[in-house]
């Protein structure tokens, strides 16, 4: 059950890379925001196990400007064993956004309708840590050293008047129900008069993804209950 109201939220950023997974060698940012990084800045704002996000559309503020920076980076994933980073360490370039603004237009979806607890509740604290400037988490822009400003949006906004072709983008990472990931891309994309239209069709095969619900009985579950509920209080 999605809730009919839209919420809007507007982010802005010195810097943002959300990096085209089929340039694997040098970063190379798409030239807009990824429904997948929609998502991971709405969850930063207010995340519970009772709710997804589904994303409407990511409308493109501000002109589109690429820059180009060499970074360090380290060429293996952490394990077991501790990484010297001096072994590892690799320059890489890097092609980035510079100077970002958008819109995220999103809607609340439950599985299953809940009337202590519906859709409508969630809008309001959203809302309401949104003006406040209230996140779990510090939100960025592609990359975790791209940190993310987000403010309630007040309507004067207007989207960019270009046309940008894309081709494929990754729409986001699919869990089934076994916990085995896999890139779910949607195609034909463009940025048309500064809209990206997130498809219906990808944002249901989201809706059924299993990575973001812990069992109701489990530990984590407990935690969280208890975090939210001291949220919930320090919020009126």
């Amino acid at each position: 059950m999605m809730d009919n109201e839209i919420l809007r939220v507007k982010i802005t950023g010195e810097f943002a890379c959300f990096t085209r997974p089929d340039l694997k060698v040098e970063r190379m940012t798409y030239p807009c925001m990824t429904p997948s990084a929609a998502r991971g800045i709405l969850d930063s704002i207010l995340w519970k196990p009772e709710f997804q996000w589904w994303i409407h559309r990511i409308i493109v503020i501000k002109p589109v400007k690429f820059f180009a920076v060499k970074r360090n980076e380290i060429k293996a994933k952490q394990g077991k064993m501790p990484i010297i980073i001096e072994d590892k360490r690799v320059q890489r370039n890097s092609i980035v956004l510079k100077d970002v603004e958008y819109i995220i237009e999103a809607s609340i979806y439950q599985k299953t309708e809940d009337r202590k607890n519906p859709p409508k509740k969630y809008a309001e604290i959203f809302k309401r840590r949104v003006r406040k400037g209230q996140c779990w988490r510090r939100p960025y822009l592609g990359t975790r050293e791209f940190a993310a400003e987000f403010f309630a949006a007040d309507g004067t906004e207007q989207p960019i008047q270009d046309v940008i072709p894309i081709g494929s983008m990754l729409f986001d990472i699919f869990y089934d129900k076994n916990g085995k990931p896999s890139p779910l891309f949607f195609y034909d994309v463009a940025v048309k008069d500064g809209i990206l239209e997130c498809p219906a069709s990808e944002n249901e095969k989201m809706m059924h993804s299993s990575h973001i619900q812990p069992e109701l009985n489990s530990e984590i579950s407990s935690v969280i209950y208890d975090f939210n509920k001291y949220e919930e209080k320090n919020e009126i």
